[in-house]
């Protein structure tokens, strides 16, 4: 791991990855990529249109090929989906190529998060709001055998930037 200066944010929909990765890029004076946008921009349309044309199958293919693309970044925080590092050899690769943080945030945390945006997320746009918790815990315990083997685990609440580049930096050998 020592002298990698790729960083890859991992963790569910709504723990912040995309705007932890930002603060951080930016303390670090570093470049972010936002996967799900850099996806978006190759695909010509957005993830949710994505999801509805494709399908999800279509949507994880052409994500782990947009994920293999950045291994040559270098002074670079990527913010995956909270799905990436599930699907195919993703997480295996982000290891391998860079260091991973996961934001852990509790299911209820989430329910808070993301309730009322539920619409723009194709995962979430046909659950009711009432099965939402139920639904967000089921897929956190999948998910989270994956995002369990990144190499730091940070409390995703009340985020500390600082702390968060300090670690990395202790981790990463930067």
């Amino acid at each position: 791991m020592h002298g990698k200066s790729l960083v890859y944010i991992i963790g569910f929909m709504g723990s912040g990855k995309s705007t932890a990765g930002k603060k951080l890029a930016s303390s670090l004076g570093w470049t972010f990529i936002d996967l799900d946008r850099k996806i978006e921009e190759i695909a010509g349309k957005t993830i949710p249109e994505i999801f509805a044309s494709d399908g999800e199958t279509q949507f994880r293919n052409l994500e782990c090929k947009v994920l293999r693309t950045l291994k040559s970044q270098v002074k670079t925080i990527v913010s995956t989906g909270g799905g990436t590092p599930c699907h195919g050899e993703n997480m295996e690769f982000m290891l391998e190529t860079g260091l991973t943080v996961y934001l852990r945030l509790s299911p209820a945390q989430l329910v808070e998060r993301l309730m009322g945006s539920t619409n723009e997320r194709p995962l979430l746009k046909d659950i009711p709001d009432s099965h939402l918790p139920g639904f967000i815990e089921g897929k956190l315990a999948e998910r989270e055998k994956y995002y369990y083997k990144a190499n730091i685990i940070i409390d995703g609440t009340n985020l500390d930037i600082n702390n968060l580049q300090y670690i990395i930096k202790l981790g990463s050998g930067i």
